[in-house]
């Protein structure tokens, strides 16, 4: 394969990770949103407790950074880094939601929303920030520094950061195959938001399984 195919490609699955991690936050935020404010019972009797959801968090926080470690791969630009098109589709995203909708910015990814507009926006903003995430260090000289800061701390808590990453890709199995019996079972249940983070929990255990196999945390270093 041509490398310069080979590092495309590793970016854009990088990316589709990161963003695949957004979602994923996006998702157990607004679950965590109802559960907390509006007494929600969450995927009853198939998960016990809404509070686990936090797992859901954490796991997609963690699986951000072997992700960008995918992408640490040397490409051409357009121009510019792909954080400013990052930003750039962020903004435009920004606006189309303030212009086109009526949802606040705040409750913009604290709500379960299923207006089809404001997903599309969602889904760019998501986007966008996906492209600033992977390129965050050539952000500015103080973005590196802080990049190489967690980096410092991550190297020296690497072990445990491993162990406790197995175990929410454990915690996102379990939701993913929970939500599934559920659907299987009641399909009322059976919608495109649940479908969909059926699909980001699966893809976040596997990355979160693909960084503890590889020792991934071992390999990345402050430079």
């Amino acid at each position: 394969m041509n490398s310069s195919a080979l590092a495309y490609g590793k970016k854009l699955f990088s990316i589709a990770l990161i963003f695949n991690a957004l979602v994923c936050i996006v998702y157990a935020v607004g679950l965590l949103t109802g559960f907390y404010a509006d007494n929600w019972v969450l995927y009853p009797p198939y998960i016990f407790n809404g509070n686990l959801f936090w797992a859901v968090i954490a796991a997609s926080i963690l699986n951000i950074f072997p992700a960008a470690y995918i992408g640490q791969v040397k490409t051409g630009r357009l121009w510019f880094h792909h954080y400013v098109y990052g930003f750039l589709v962020l903004g435009l995203s920004v606006a189309f939601l303030v212009v086109c909708t009526s949802v606040s910015l705040l409750n913009l990814f604290t709500s379960n929303i299923t207006d089809v507009t404001v997903n599309v926006g969602r889904f760019f903003v998501l986007g966008g920030l996906a492209l600033v995430l992977d390129d965050l260090p050539d952000v500015s000289n103080k973005t590196a520094s802080f990049i190489r800061r967690l980096k410092f701390i991550a190297h020296q808590g690497r072990k445990l950061i491993q162990a406790v990453q197995g175990l929410l890709g454990f915690a996102c199995l379990y939701f993913s195959v929970a939500i599934s019996i559920g659907m299987a079972q009641n399909p009322g249940w059976v919608t495109v938001a649940n479908l969909v983070f059926v699909g980001t929990l699966l893809i976040t255990s596997i990355t979160s399984f693909w960084s503890v196999t590889r020792k991934v945390w071992h390999k990345i270093v402050p430079k």
